[in-house]
């Protein structure tokens, strides 16, 4: 195949990670997929410290689009791929070398309608991690467990350019939990989403309750401002309700130490009163103007 018609085109959009790019790069570098056949589009969103690599590899360029989120990002990246198939990953993750194989070996068998959703594996970056970290180790990003449920995470996900085009790309409007209203749409469409356990990447633990408390805040966030009056005051009710579900699912995950899942709940027990307070300042926010 030409190297000016990939089949393939992996977009990553990159908001203050440049220094992660190299290794997402090298692992690029050795995937199985012959490179000819799939291009590397890094989309920087804002970044303050915009530091690309100096040198590139051949199919791999750099873009900036500053205006909105990860999602409006990617859908200039989508905008500007020339594969029949778009991938997408992020900065801070490691694609395992047979990861876009994988993916593009059962894009060419399935239709152009399909969603293909590959594992996220997470892991630590220390030998001895602390509750935070621990608290991500444990709760991971459940793929398999999100495409049973109709959605996907955008750290390891692959699309139809064809599709993508149809739905108009992501809700660039979005900060957080714009994949899975992607996918929701897409199914509300009729595409169907299926999931690859071979095809994974992975994924580094959250190491610091900032980083931690910041994403559940983004999720929170996009919950109660995106959506009709009735799913937002269902996400509003919703976060006064203990996760109890979400407390199960951690304490019985058995491939971590009873210690480390005992920590997962306490962590997740602190966010729950995080998402309280948000869920209650966002809808204080919302009647102070609708009073003016």
């Amino acid at each position: 195949m030409p190297v000016n018609e990939p089949f393939c085109s992996v977009i990553v959009p990159v908001y203050e990670h440049w220094h992660l790019v190299p290794q997402l790069i090298e692992a690029m570098q050795h995937q199985t997929y012959p490179r000819e056949c799939h291009e590397l589009l890094l989309i920087d969103n804002g970044s303050a410290h915009f530091d690309p690599p100096a040198a590139l590899p051949v199919n791999a360029q750099v873009h900036c689009h500053q205006d909105g989120g990860a999602y409006a990002a990617r859908n200039f990246g989508i905008s500007i791929a020339r594969g029949s198939w778009l991938a997408f990953t992020d900065a801070d993750c490691r694609p395992r070398p047979d990861w876009l194989q994988c993916m593009m070996r059962r894009a060419q068998d399935t239709g152009p309608d399909t969603i293909l959703a590959g594992a996220v594996e997470m892991f630590s970056c220390n030998r001895s991690p602390g509750w935070s970290e621990i608290h991500d180790l444990v709760r991971g990003i459940p793929q398999r467990w999100y495409v049973s449920r109709g959605y996907a995470a955008t750290a390891n996900l692959a699309v139809s350019a064809r599709l993508a085009a149809r739905l108009q790309g992501f809700d660039g409007r979005r900060r957080s939990g714009g994949d899975a209203e992607f996918c929701r749409r897409a199914r509300h469409a009729g595409a169907r989403i299926e999931y690859l356990p071979a095809a994974r990447v992975a994924h580094p633990a959250r190491q610091g309750w900032p980083e931690i408390a910041g994403k559940a805040l983004r999720i929170k966030h996009a919950q109660l401002r995106h959506g009709s009056r009735r799913q937002r005051l269902h996400w509003r009710l919703r976060s006064f309700v203990p996760p109890l579900w979400v407390f199960a699912r951690l304490a019985a995950n058995r491939r971590w130490p009873l210690r480390y899942r005992l920590i997962a709940v306490i962590v997740q027990h602190r966010l729950w009163f995080v998402e309280m307070m948000e869920a209650l300042k966002t809808g204080h926010s919302i009647h102070s103007r609708s009073g003016q």
